[in-house]
């Protein structure tokens, strides 16, 4: 290690720009920390206006991390930072990006005893085909199957995390793993194809337009009708949050609201927040991704709930109203 910084302990939040990790960095700034170090590319277009409002010790970019972390005491390490496009196709960027600097995070946390907090995926959960316990086993996690590049990523990672526990490996005082299934919320705008459909369809459905949602190709279900377990972003941080105030807790856990509900559902409830009748129409699904499609995601949470998480999860009428009164349909949208 190289020569100390000082007694002074931070906060590390990689990714720290992105959508989770700016709204982790507003609850705490909102909490009283500015002693917080966001590692991450802001670019040339607005993923600076995420952190526009906040309070910050330092911004690091990604290449400079290490050089940046020798010598540092840290409180926490909470590892957000990756390629989370699911479309990606660079299989060497995203491994080096969401596998092997995570493994390199890790190595660090361990080595200075440091806790570690990091973002898995629902993804990892491939077609749901095994269910969607967060069961962290080996043997468990073996039979998932991801159907994208950055699932798979995600998956390998948890894998490498399983199994050098399993070996005795060295590992921090605390670890956690966090799979995130269907997050929305103010924040999320730079993700462009990637932003949850609410606020991809939010200006149409302000503007009187008809929203098109996809039909559904599958006997028994019937248009609109796929699901998925949306949370709201607040709902997501708030478990983070609960975690770096436990350190004894360790694993793998759902971060969900362990109810699926549809996009139907979810695109009336803009319309609802609006004080608009909805405008719905079904148009088929391109031929590329039927196969792939998935048509229910729901995340078990009791395994949150037994280990003490005793926090609620906002309804998803409630949540939207307040995404779309409270930002989406405000002149300056940013948390």
């Amino acid at each position: 290690m190289g020569k100390s910084r000082g007694a002074r302990a931070m906060l590390l939040v990689t990714g720290g720009a992105g959508f989770i990790g700016s709204n982790v960095v507003a609850s705490l700034n909102e909490s009283g920390r500015a002693d917080i170090v966001v590692s991450d590319r802001l670019g040339c277009e607005d993923k600076w206006r995420n952190l526009a409002k906040r309070e910050l010790a330092d911004v690091v970019p990604p290449e400079d991390l290490f050089r940046w972390l020798d010598g540092r005491k840290l409180d926490a390490v909470i590892h957000l930072g990756a390629i989370s496009d699911t479309t990606a196709r660079d299989a060497d960027l995203v491994v080096e990006s969401n596998f092997r600097l995570s493994l390199r995070l890790l190595d660090w946390c361990a080595q200075t005893r440091t806790p570690f907090i990091y973002a898995s995926s629902a993804a990892t959960y491939g077609d749901g085909a095994q269910g969607f316990d967060d069961d962290e086993s080996l043997p468990a996690l073996r039979r998932l199957r991801p159907l994208n590049l950055y699932g798979w990523s995600k998956h390998l990672f948890d894998l490498a995390v399983m199994a050098r526990l399993g070996r005795c490996e060295p590992m921090p005082p605390q670890w956690v793993g966090l799979k995130f299934f269907n997050v929305f919320g103010p924040n999320e705008y730079h993700k462009g194809e990637m932003m949850s459909l609410i606020a991809k369809r939010f200006d149409d459905a302000r503007n009187g337009a008809t929203v098109r949602l996809f039909k559904s190709h599958r006997e028994g279900i019937a248009d609109g009708d796929q699901r998925r377990d949306f949370i709201y972003v607040d709902d997501a941080v708030a478990v983070l949050r609960w975690f770096l105030d436990s350190p004894r807790v360790s694993g793998l856990f759902n971060v969900g609201t362990g109810a699926a509900r549809s996009f139907r559902d979810t695109i009336t409830a803009v319309f609802r927040a609006l004080g608009r009748e909805p405008a719905i129409a079904y148009v088929d699904m391109p031929e590329a991704i039927r196969e792939q499609y998935q048509y229910f995601t729901q995340g078990s949470v009791e395994k949150l709930r037994r280990v003490g998480y005793n926090g609620g999860f906002t309804p998803l009428e409630t949540a939207v109203e307040r995404y779309v009164t409270g930002f989406l349909d405000r002149p300056d949208r940013y948390r």
